[in-house]
């Protein structure tokens, strides 16, 4: 197995403990892949805004893949290439989530909207991602299924109680394949981790794919292998055991 060059990182549930901080395990792990010349990157559902404390706090230049895939980032500050939404489809979906009385929001190229923030412009903003949530999972279902049935769309989650909705074949794993695209390196030289359905793709797709201790349930079927939780220093323990020594 390996050699490995890249890992790819999910954030929330995955780098992250339950209180969103980065072990000092993790933080020390990622610094020595980094020195040893391996390549650490962020491949999450937040956004870039919303990513960069933690990039910056553990020092790296990288490429990143936000939004699930809708902008790739050759480095932080440098887009390489962003995918978004159809303004006609934002709309609908926001149709949905008024419809069922669901908690919303949509990640714009200029910031987060949600349920509570007014001054909503669908017509006039560039969209990226848009997702519902509730604890009624019945609720939740009837929305996935009205989504699905229009077959143009990316549908996935970030936890059982969410959806998220991308452009259809936007995911962190073409995300991934357009960053291998740019450092000529294969998928198969790529480790990636984490913990929910919209990390299915991209684990599915690395050399190795990992799925978390706390993973939901379906990723864990899909992946090659399960480690520990993200309370226990998962990133740290698979950066020793497949990254440094490959």
């Amino acid at each position: 197995m390996g050699p490995f060059k890249l890992i790819a990182l999910d954030m929330d549930g995955t780098l992250l403990d339950e209180e969103k901080k980065i072990s000092p395990d993790n933080a020390e792990a990622i610094r020595q892949a980094a020195a040893a010349g391996k390549i650490v990157m962020m491949s999450t559902g937040r956004g870039a805004v919303s990513a960069m404390p933690y990039i910056q706090e553990l020092g790296l230049t990288s490429p990143m893949v936000v939004v699930n895939g809708g902008e790739v980032w050759e480095a932080p500050g440098k887009l390489l290439r962003r995918t978004l939404l159809p303004v006609e489809t934002v709309s609908k979906l926001h149709e949905l989530a008024l419809e069922h009385d669901c908690w919303w929001w949509a990640y714009s190229v200029d910031g987060i909207f949600n349920r509570e923030r007014e001054g909503l412009d669908i017509a006039n903003s560039e969209w990226l991602k848009f997702g519902y949530f509730s604890e009624n999972a019945e609720k939740l279902e009837r929305i996935r299924s009205a989504v699905s049935s229009w077959g143009t769309l990316e549908i996935t989650n970030s936890h059982p109680s969410n959806i998220e909705i991308n452009p259809l074949g936007i995911s962190k794993a073409s995300g991934l394949e357009a960053v291998c695209q740019l450092l000529g390196i294969q998928m198969s030289e790529v480790i990636a981790m984490g913990d929910s359905e919209n990390d299915i793709a991209m684990i599915r797709e690395a050399g190795l794919g990992v799925a978390m201790g706390n993973a939901q349930d379906e990723v864990k079927r899909i992946a090659d292998i399960t480690t520990v939780t993200n309370e226990e220093s998962a990133v740290a323990k698979i950066i020793h055991t497949y990254l440094l020594k490959s």
